[in-house]
């Protein structure tokens, strides 16, 4: 039989050091990824929340808004997206990742745009317990808009729709739902005797595709007009119920449709027809300049603006009154990211998020929920830092199903809080 080798002095030396450099390793390895899971990365968005305690509002539910890019959109620009994988624009593989992602926030009303496969994306979201209205745009196009409520959580009561070429303002529509909150659905513990005014939680959804031209600031402006006259008269007839407005505005956050929908006014003269969206293009070489300039949140003097000329056709598009350049309306909205503070990484100096739609030919926000003041946003799901974004070469990705990323937020009726501290 032959006996083990005995080992020189000099190689269990050896030996020791070589395991003492694996478990340095092991642990550098470690440290690593650590560091990795502190960092953002291209699939990975958090919900932030106010510093303020939220636990006096009982009655809350969880907004979506997402423009899920249609399939013929994008089979149609496919220039849009030649840093995109093609398995990546795939539908059957998009629509999955659409449908991981929407479970991860628990919403309990989804408002989509872009939606042209509503059979397919309906019986996808049944599993989940959503049921759902669509409107399909007039015109050649396929695509619309769609509304999803969670049936466990909200009743249907009563849905419209609006065809904007019907007041010459193109092929482009809007929805309108009244959702009631079924009285089960309620954060309250069990031991709690429930407000019987608390049990009519009634909430109206508005969701809009806004038309994309950029040079057509008088059919955007017309758009916005008609879907927020419309809410406030249906808002007011079902008792003066709360208002969300959800959707792609093909406009930037420094733009005078988002001035129009933040300080309920615009004088339509003192903007240029061509430039009301903001849809200037951005050098993807460096990072867009989020520095906007002085409009919508600080006041201007009349005396130093320089006055537009808009045609007589154009002012009854935008204001639907020809003698009339004041655009107004009567809901007092805010933007929930605004009310939410969140990561200097990933929102710009108004508090929006940077970035919510990237290919390779734009880099920008355009979609936005609005809530009327009979609301309280509670919590948001930040976007995506610059840098992870251009990691990723354009949307969608192997972690995002689209275009644009989805915008997500929590809210609860304001006047729970005054019921309780009462």
């Amino acid at each position: 039989m032959e006996l083990p080798r005995k080992r020189s002095r000099f190689e269990v030396l050896r030996r020791c050091k070589r395991r003492e450099e694996e478990v340095d390793e092991r642990a550098k390895k470690k440290k690593k990824k650590k560091a990795r899971l502190d960092v953002p990365s291209s699939s990975s968005r958090r919900w932030v929340f106010p510093a303020q305690d939220c636990s006096a509002y009982k009655e809350r539910f969880v907004v979506v808004s997402y423009n899920i890019l249609g399939v013929e959109n994008a089979s149609k620009h496919s220039d849009l997206y030649d840093r995109v994988a093609p398995r990546d624009l795939c539908w059957d593989r998009r629509k999955r990742r659409i449908r991981k992602e929407l479970r991860r926030y628990d919403p309990s009303i989804l408002c989509f745009q872009e939606v042209d496969q509503f059979n397919d994306l309906a019986k996808l979201l049944q599993r989940d317990g959503y049921k759902g209205v669509h409107k399909a745009r007039t015109g050649d196009a396929c695509d619309g808009c769609a509304i999803f409520w969670r049936e466990e959580r909200f009743t249907l009561l009563h849905q419209e729709a609006i065809e904007f070429n019907k007041f010459g303002l193109r092929d482009n529509v809007a929805q309108l739902c009244i959702l009631k909150m079924n009285s089960r659905h309620s954060y309250s513990s069990s031991n709690e005797c429930v407000d019987p005014e608390m049990e009519d939680r009634t909430v109206l959804v508005g969701n809009i595709h806004i038309l994309y031209n950029p040079k057509r600031g008088d059919i955007k402006l017309g758009q916005i007009r008609l879907l927020l006259e419309r809410a406030h008269l249906l808002s007011e007839k079902w008792g003066n119920i709360p208002v969300v407005i959800a959707g792609d505005l093909n406009s930037l956050p420094q733009s005078a449709i988002y001035q129009f929908l933040a300080s309920s006014k615009l004088d339509i003269l003192l903007h240029d027809r061509r430039e009301v969206s903001g849809q200037f293009k951005l050098p993807l070489r460096h990072k867009p300049s989020f520095h906007h300039r002085n409009i919508g949140r600080f006041p201007m003097s009349s005396a130093n603006l320089l006055k537009y000329e808009w045609n007589e056709e154009e002012i009854f598009l935008a204001t639907g009154n020809r003698e009339c350049t004041l655009l107004q309306h009567c809901i007092k909205l805010s933007s929930a990211y605004v009310g939410v503070r969140g990561n200097y990484n990933t929102r710009d100096n108004h508090g929006e998020p940077q970035v919510t739609s990237y290919h390779s030919k734009f880099m920008g926000t355009l979609d936005y929920i609005w809530h009327s003041a009979e609301l309280i946003p509670i919590g948001v799901v930040e976007t995506l830092p610059f840098t992870i974004l251009r990691e990723t070469g354009g949307l969608p990705s192997k972690d995002w199903g689209s275009d644009h990323l989805a915008i997500v937020c929590e809210l609860a009726f304001a006047r729970d809080a005054n019921r309780t501290r009462a």
